[in-house]
């Protein structure tokens, strides 16, 4: 898809003017007035594109049993990792902006347990976080400070597949799948502060759920970038995201995420 920047200027004009003070004095021209500063209107672009190192901890239950803890690293879940995409866009124009982000990665393992005949129990995990915020810029006064107030959605998506082969009968499995869905109302505070031509910071931080989709969610991060040209930029970060979401209302049993993913990321934005 092509986006186009559309730029428009306002230009001043010179007013030339002319006084008489005497019969017998040449008419002098006053000085001309100041050109104002264009004032560029219309939409800018940003394409990032990064790699969020997550940890995981929290609890996970599903259908009757009690929550498992979970606390795994980044080499835990680096080890297991299938795949995964993680990409933003955002739009601005004036003093309003809008931000989409997408988080999508696949997880999956195996093991034998050490029950029975010792069965073998096969994992995959398929995880989906799609945001998308509108955000207008408080009048802070302070050219280099971007502080505007956002209100938008984020919708979840956890997909578990397990399949059990009993160690006696290879042949036999037995599988079962659980797909679960949730979005959630969020609003927030997003920052850029450009410290000079080259160096700036983001920040952006959001609560939400409020029993909408989830009990709670809430994220916040904050990052330290350097614009290389004008059409590039990189940056590093720490991110946190927050989920206590539950479902009991299901033939299968009581549903359970209350997690907390975090960790350092790193991205390479695009601006046009």
């Amino acid at each position: 898809m092509r986006f186009r920047t559309v730029l428009a200027g306002i230009l001043g004009s010179l007013l030339l003017t002319q006084s008489g003070l005497a019969a017998d004095l040449a008419p002098r021209a006053q000085p001309p007035a100041a050109i104002p500063a264009p004032n560029p209107t219309g939409w800018t672009f940003q394409a990032t594109f990064y790699g969020w190192l997550t940890s995981l901890n929290g609890k996970v239950g599903v259908r009757n049993l009690p929550p498992a803890k979970v606390n795994a690293s980044f080499g835990d879940i680096l080890e297991n990792l299938d795949g995964a995409l993680m990409g933003s866009f955002l739009a601005k124009n004036g003093d309003w902006m809008i931000l989409a982000d997408l988080v999508w990665s696949q997880l999956s393992d195996s093991a034998t347990l050490k029950v029975g005949n010792a069965p073998t129990l096969k994992f995959k995990q398929d995880l989906l976080i799609a945001s998308a915020i509108a955000g207008y810029r408080l009048p802070l006064g302070n050219p280099d400070l971007d502080l505007s107030v956002t209100a938008g959605l984020r919708y979840q998506r956890l997909s578990v597949d397990t399949t059990l082969i009993p160690g006696a009968f290879p042949v036999i499995s037995l599988e079962n799948d659980q797909t679960k869905d949730w979005l959630d109302p969020i609003v927030g505070l997003a920052l850029q502060y450009r410290i000079n031509e080259r160096w700036f910071v983001n920040a952006l931080a959001d609560i939400g759920g409020f029993g909408v989709g989830s009990q709670l969610t809430s994220q916040g991060f904050l990052a330290v970038g350097y614009k290389w040209t004008e059409s590039i930029s990189t940056a590093v970060g720490y991110r946190v995201l927050y989920t206590d979401y539950k479902d009991s209302g299901n033939r299968t049993g009581t549903f359970r995420y209350d997690t907390t993913m975090h960790g350092p990321f790193v991205s390479v934005a695009v601006h046009f």
